[in-house]
C-alpha cells in the first residue's frame, strides 16, 4: 500500500518527522528544537483540518478508511485498519489543536533536556493520535499502550518534587487495567476470528453472559484511564506533578482516551452488557461527580483542585455515555471535547503563574486582580466556562447529558440526572472560592514571596495571551453555536443507539 497516501496516516504519523528532524538538532540550540516542535505540532493541526475537509458529516460510517492486512497468524488476522467517524472525529482535532498550545506554553518553563522533552511530547502526540483511529482492537492496543512511555518519562524527568512516584504509579495503574483488555481482545480475537471492530459489530452473536465479562475487562481499563471513582487515585497525583504542559494534554486528550474506549468498544460490542451495568455505571458517575466537586473545594493546592474537578466533570461524560440514548451520548462527546478545552486551559494559567511564584499554595495568594488585571480577565471565562454558564461551552455540554440523563430508559430513574445537577451546583462553590482566594481581597504574602526571587509579579506577556487566546475562542464558540459540532456527532451517535436499542427490546 501507498502508505502516506491516506490523509488519517498523514496526520497520525506526521509529529515524527518532527521527531526525526530533533534527532538531527544539537540539544544547546533550544530556539531551534522549540521552533521545529512548535511548527511540526501545528503542521499536524493544519493537516487533521484537511482531513475535516474530506470527512462527510451525513454519513454515519468509518470514513477516510484504510484496512490492510498486517499480521496473519495462524487464524489470526490482524489488520492494519484505520477510519474516523463522528464519535472520534472531534477527538483527533482536539488533539492536534492542544498540542501546538501545550508546546508553546514550554517556552520558559522547560529548560533542562529541552530537546528529549520535545522529542517525547511529539511521539505521545502520534499514539494518541493512532488511539482515536485505530479500528483493529489489537493495533488499537498497541497505540493505547504506546503513549503510556512518552507520559511515564515527561512525568518522571520534568515533573514535580514527587514526580517518580506519581509517573509509576500513572504507569501501573494503566497497565494493570490495560492487562485485562489485552486478555480480552485475544478471547475476541480467537473466538470471532477477527480483531476488526467494524466485522465484530456486524457478526454479533456474542451470548450475554459471556458479554458481562468482556464487558467488565474492557471497562476496568477504560475507567481506571478516565478515571471514574473509586480508580481515580492516580489522577491528582499526576496532575500536580506533571509539567504544566503533561498536564493540559492529560487532562485534555489522555483521560478522553479511557471515555472514548467507552463509546469505541463497550458500547456497540457488547450492548447487552452495557445495557446490564447501565444503572451501576450512572451511580459510580453521579458518586464521581459530588466526590470530585466536595474534593475539589477543600484543596490547598491551586493544581490538586483543578485535579480533583476533571473527576467530576468526567462524571458528567459517563453518566451521559450510559444514558445510552441520543441526548445523553452526544452530550457526553461534546463534554470531552469542553472539558479538553476548560481545564486544559486551566492547567494553563495556573502554570502560568506558578512559573512567577513557585508556589500554589492558596494561602499566600489573593488580590492579583490590582496586579495581573488580563490574567484575572482571562481566568474569570475560564472559571465560568469550568462551572457551566450559560452561554460558554461548559453549559451545553452538562444541560444535553442530564436531558439524556434524566429521560433514559436505560438508566431507569430520574434521580441520576437529579442528583448529578448537585454537582452543577457545587462546582459553582469550589470555581468561585478559587477565583476569591487568588483575585479578590487583600493581597496575599504572593508579593513577598515573588521578590525573594528577584522580580515583581507581571502581567502576562504577549506569547502567553496568545497561547490561551484559541482556547477562549473554541469556549464562546461551542457556548454560543454549538450546532457544527453536534452535526459533526449526531449521525454516528444515532448509528450506536440503533445498535443499543436493538439489543433493549
Amino acid at each position: 500500500m501507498d502508505f502516506m497516501s491516506n490523509p488519517l496516516n498523514v496526520v497520525t504519523f506526521f509529529p515524527l518527522i518532527g521527531v526525526l528532524l530533533l534527532l538531527f538538532v544539537n540539544k544547546e540550540n533550544k530556539v531551534l528544537i522549540r521552533w521545529i516542535s512548535l511548527l511540526t505540532a501545528l503542521a499536524t493541526f493544519g493537516l487533521s483540518l484537511w482531513l475535516l475537509s474530506q470527512f462527510q458529516p451525513a454519513n454515519p460510517n468509518l470514513q477516510l478508511t484504510i484496512n490492510e492486512s498486517w499480521i496473519q497468524v495462524a487464524n489470526w488476522n490482524i489488520s492494519y485498519y484505520m477510519g474516523v467517524d463522528g464519535l472520534s472525529i472531534l477527538l483527533v482535532l482536539l488533539t492536534a489543536f492542544l498540542t501546538p498550545i501545550a508546546l508553546l506554553s514550554t517556552w520558559s518553563a522547560i529548560e533542562e533536556r529541552e530537546k528529549d522533552f520535545n522529542i517525547f511530547f511529539l511521539l505521545l502526540e502520534a499514539g494518541m493520535l493512532g488511539v482515536f483511529m485505530a479500528q483493529d482492537l489489537f493495533l488499537f492496543y498497541i497505540f493505547w499502550e504506546f503513549t503510556l512511555v512518552p507520559m511515564y518519562f515527561l512525568i518522571g524527568i520534568w515533573g514535580g518534587p514527587q514526580r517518580i512516584y506519581a509517573s509509576i504509579k500513572f504507569f501501573l495503574y494503566t497497565m494493570a487495567g490495560s492487562l485485562l483488555m489485552l486478555l480480552a481482545i485475544l478471547w475476541l480475537g480467537i473466538h470471532q476470528g477477527t480483531f476488526a471492530v467494524p466485522d465484530l459489530i456486524r457478526m454479533g452473536g456474542i451470548p450475554a453472559e459471556t458479554q458481562i465479562w468482556l464487558f467488565l475487562a474492557f471497562a476496568i481499563a477504560f475507567a481506571i484511564k478516565v478515571p471514574m471513582w473509586p480508580l481515580h487515585s492516580w489522577l491528582p497525583d499526576a496532575h500536580v506533578q506533571a509539567p504544566t504542559a503533561g498536564s493540559v494534554i492529560l487532562a485534555g486528550v489522555l483521560l478522553k482516551m479511557g471515555t472514548y474506549g467507552f463509546i469505541r468498544f463497550n458500547l456497540p460490542l457488547f450492548p447487552k452488557a452495557a445495557i446490564h451495568f447501565a444503572p451501576m455505571m450512572a451511580g459510580l458517575a453521579v458518586v464521581g461527580i459530588i466526590y470530585g466537586a466536595i474534593v475539589s473545594y477543600y484543596q490547598q493546592d491551586i493544581k490538586k483542585l483543578v485535579a480533583y474537578s476533571s473527576i467530576s466533570h468526567l462524571g458528567f461524560v459517563m453518566l451521559g455515555l450510559f444514558a445510552l440514548n441520543s441526548q445523553g451520548i452526544q452530550g457526553g462527546i461534546l463534554q470531552m471535547i469542553n472539558h479538553g478545552l476548560s481545564t486544559g486551559a486551566l492547567f494553563l494559567l495556573v502554570g502560568m503563574v506558578y512559573e512567577q511564584t513557585h508556589t500554589r499554595d492558596f494561602d499566600v495568594y489573593g488580590g492579583l486582580w490590582k496586579i495581573m488585571p488580563v490574567y484575572g480577565s482571562i481566568m474569570l471565562v475560564v472559571t465560568l466556562s469550568s462551572m457551566g454558564l450559560p452561554g460558554l461551552n461548559g453549559f451545553v455540554g452538562e444541560f444535553t447529558i442530564l436531558l439524556g440523563a434524566f429521560g433514559s430508559e436505560a438508566i431507569g430513574s430520574p434521580w441520576f440526572a437529579g442528583l448529578s445537577a448537585i454537582g452543577v451546583i457545587l462546582a459553582a462553590v469550589y470555581m468561585l472560592y478559587m477565583y476569591q482566594k487568588i483575585f479578590l481581597g487583600p493581597t496575599g504574602s504572593i508579593v513577598e514571596t515573588v521578590k525573594e526571587h528577584g522580580h515583581a509579579l507581571r502581567d502576562l506577556s504577549a506569547r502567553e495571551i496568545i497561547t490561551v487566546a484559541p482556547l477562549l475562542i473554541f469556549i464562546f464558540w461551542i457556548g454560543l453555536y454549538p450546532k457544527p459540532f453536534f452535526e459533526l456527532i449526531a449521525p454516528a451517535v444515532d448509528n450506536l443507539v440503533a445498535i443499543l436499542q436493538a439489543a433493549m427490546h
